[in-house]
């Protein structure tokens, strides 16, 4: 099941994988895509036990994923086959979905990424200013997410580069 921004009320603190895409996904893109997790996610089971399970695709660019796991946890041929999908996604349309090497963040209202020794430098020589704010794909509950997904520059581990 898809996660509606509008009607989202927490109770359970969920696990979260956070698939990071280089770029926006094109309109057509983001259909398939959010057709291809739908299938998926329909029937995904560990140990032949259904996955309560949604996904969101957050700000046109990085793909969310949820699991309940306290009705049953997500196991390791769960997550290869989450995995194997992701990938599919990722070779078909040329995301980036797995290059942990680069950073996004947010300057003057929009999304941007690159490579995260091109963001160090930047950071560092000043083009990219120190009041932006950053994704921080490194969340694995749903709370955390909510609330810590996107940071300011100076609360964010990109905070680092700038001393």
């Amino acid at each position: 099941m898809k996660i509606e921004e509008s009607s989202i009320v927490e109770t359970n603190d969920y696990r979260v994988i956070i698939y990071p895409a280089s770029r926006a996904f094109t309109t057509k893109e983001a259909k398939v895509i959010t057709e291809k997790l739908y299938d998926f996610l329909a029937s995904w089971a560990a140990h032949g036990k259904p996955l309560s399970s949604s996904f969101k695709i957050e700000k046109n660019q990085f793909i969310v994923i949820c699991v309940d796991e306290e009705k049953e946890a997500a196991s390791g041929c769960s997550i290869d086959a989450l995995g194997a999908l992701i990938k599919e996604i990722d070779q078909e349309f040329e995301l980036g979905l797995f290059d942990r090497m680069k950073a996004s963040f947010v300057q003057n209202g929009e999304i941007k990424t690159m490579k995260l020794q091109d963001f160090k430098n930047g950071l560092k020589d000043g083009s990219i200013a120190q009041d932006i704010e950053v994704f921080d794909f490194s969340k694995s509950s749903y709370v955390s997410f909510l609330s810590d997904f996107l940071l300011p520059l100076k609360r964010s581990w990109a905070e680092f580069y700038v001393r």
